[in-house]
């Protein structure tokens, strides 16, 4: 089973497939089973890239102020609508 973490790290590695133009044409001119084949060749690399994404992010939120801030403010408004959403509905 996933985690919603491990979900979202998912996302984030859909999302980068799907706007890389040699993953979508392959995914376009394939049946399901060789875009599989095709996609098991380059999952290393689109985890590779995600990693290095995150790195750059993490720097990113640590050393820019004003970006941290920004993200600051998104995450405490995302977390606490988000858990008072859960909390009602319990």
């Amino acid at each position: 089973d996933f985690t919603e973490v491990d979900q979202l790290f998912f996302e984030q590695i859909r999302a980068s497939a799907e706007n890389n133009e040699t993953i979508a044409e392959a995914a376009r001119a394939n049946n399901f089973a060789n875009f599989a084949a095709y996609l098991n060749r380059v999952l290393d690399e689109l985890f590779i890239a995600r990693m290095e994404g995150n790195e750059e992010i993490f720097s990113r939120v640590m050393t820019d102020t004003e970006f941290r801030s920004a993200a600051h403010e998104h995450l405490a408004s995302e977390i606490f609508q988000r858990v008072r959403k859960t909390q009602v509905a319990e």
